[in-house]
C-alpha cells in the first residue's frame, strides 16, 4: 500500500481555477464514497480550503495509473472541460507524507506558519474517519502528521506571532482605511473563519460588527459572543449603508454579492469607501463590482501580497522545519515505499 496525492492549490492555480473544483463539506462524504466505489483507492481524505483541494489516498495500485484515474475523477466530478497545464499535481511516497505533514504544519500554506490550516486537516479527516473511509496507512499517517504539527509548533519559531487569513484580512483593512476604532463591519457566513476576522477586526478596535449567516441562530450565537448584532441572511443587504467592511466567506456555490444588487446599495451609501474581502471559495462576490467608484475588492489571492510580508519574518525557520519533516515522513514511509519513486522527487511532482 502506497500514500499518494493529487490536487491543487494557490501555488499552482488562481482562484478562478481552485473555486471550480472546491467540494463542500456536505458533499465530502458522498465524494469519498464514489471514489471508493472506482476502486482508485482504499482509503481516502479530501481536503477542501480556499487555497487548496487534495485527495489523500492510500492503493495498492500503480501509481502512474492512479494518478491519470484520479485526475479524471476530480475532473469529471466537477465537469471541468477547459485544458489543464501544470494546475494539478501528482506526488508519491515519500514527496506525499512530506506533503501532508507540510500541509499540517502551515509549511505549504499561502501565509507562512499559519494555524488554520492544522484546524481544517483534522476536520476533514474526521470527516473521513467518522464514515469509516479511512483505514490503517491514512490514520498513522495523519495522526503522525498532527504530532509533527505540535513538535514544529513547539520547537521551531515557524508559527511566532498571529498569522491567519483572518489576521491578513485586518491588515488589509487597516492599508486601507488607517484606523479602525470608527468602522462599521460585517461578516457575511458565521464559521470559523469568519469568526476569526470579526474577532480580529473588533480586537483593532473596530466600533461594531453585524453577522449575517443562513442559519440564524448560529449568527445570533456568534453576534452574543461578539457583543455585536445579528441579522437575518436575507437583510444583509439592507444594512449597507451603514458599514464600512465586509467580510463574506459562505458556502454559497454561486455569488451572492454582484455588481447589479450592489451598485443601487453605493448610492444609499453616498459613495463612501466600501472594503470588500472576499474570502470563500467558491467567491462570494463578482469581481466586476471592483469596478465601481469607492469599492475596494480583495479575495484569497489578494491575501498573497501580505503573506509575502511574513515571508521573510518566518523564512529562516524553514530548514529546521523541513529536516524535521523528511526524517518524520521518511521513517513512516518506511517498508512501504512504492518501487519507482524517488526519494529526492520534488515537493511538486506532475
Amino acid at each position: 500500500m502506497a500514500i499518494i496525492v493529487i490536487g491543487l492549490s494557490h501555488h499552482t492555480s488562481p482562484v478562478t481555477v481552485r473555486e471550480r473544483f472546491a467540494i463542500s463539506e456536505a458533499r465530502v462524504p458522498s465524494t469519498l464514497q464514489l471514489l471508493l466505489d472506482s476502486n482508485l483507492a482504499d482509503e481516502a481524505v479530501i481536503l477542501s480550503t480556499c487555497n487548496r483541494v487534495e485527495l489523500y489516498v492510500s492503493t495498492a495500485l500503480e501509481p502512474a495509473k492512479v494518478f491519470v484515474a484520479l485526475q479524471d475523477f476530480l475532473v469529471n466530478i466537477h465537469d471541468y472541460r477547459d485544458p489543464l497545464t501544470d494546475e494539478i499535481y501528482k506526488l508519491g511516497e515519500p514527496a506525499s507524507i512530506e506533503h501532508l505533514f507540510k500541509v499540517a504544519c502551515g509549511l505549504d500554506s499561502m501565509l507562512l506558519g499559519e494555524t488554520e490550516i492544522l484546524g481544517q486537516l483534522k476536520k476533514s479527516y474526521e470527516i473521513a474517519l467518522q464514515n469509516k473511509f479511512t483505514g490503517g496507512i491514512l490514520n498513522k499517517a495523519f495522526q503522525k502528521a498532527f504530532n509533527v504539527a505540535k513538535q514544529i509548533r513547539t520547537e521551531t519559531n515557524i508559527q511566532r506571532g498571529s498569522v491567519s487569513v483572518a489576521s491578513a484580512a485586518v491588515e488589509l483593512a487597516e492599508k486601507i482605511f488607517t484606523r479602525l476604532d470608527d468602522r462599521h463591519v460585517m461578516v457575511i457566513g458565521a464559521g470559523d473563519t469568519s469568526e476569526k476576522a470579526a474577532r480580529a477586526l473588533l480586537s483593532r478596535g473596530a466600533k461594531s460588527v453585524i453577522v449575517s449567516n443562513r442559519s440564524h441562530e448560529r449568527a445570533v450565537t456568534l453576534a452574543a459572543e461578539l457583543g455585536g448584532t445579528a441579522i437575518r441572511f436575507d437583510e444583509w443587504a439592507s444594512r449597507f449603508a451603514d458599514i464600512d467592511i465586509v467580510v463574506s466567506s459562505t458556502s454559497a456555490p454561486h455569488y451572492i454579492l454582484d455588481r447589479v444588487k450592489l451598485e443601487p446599495l453605493m448610492k444609499l451609501r453616498k459613495n463612501r469607501p466600501l472594503l470588500l474581502i472576499d474570502i470563500a471559495v467558491p467567491r462570494d462576490i463578482e469581481p466586476e463590482v471592483n469596478f465601481l467608484e469607492n469599492v475596494y475588492l480583495y479575495n484569497v489571492d489578494d491575501l498573497q501580497a501580505i503573506a509575502d510580508g511574513y515571508m521573510q519574518q518566518r523564512k529562516e525557520e524553514m530548514k529546521r522545519c523541513e529536516a524535521i519533516i523528511v526524517e518524520k515522513a521518511r521513517a513512516l514511509a518506511g517498508s512501504r515505499r512504492p518501487p519507482g519513486f524517488n526519494s529526492s522527487q520534488p515537493a511538486f511532482e506532475q
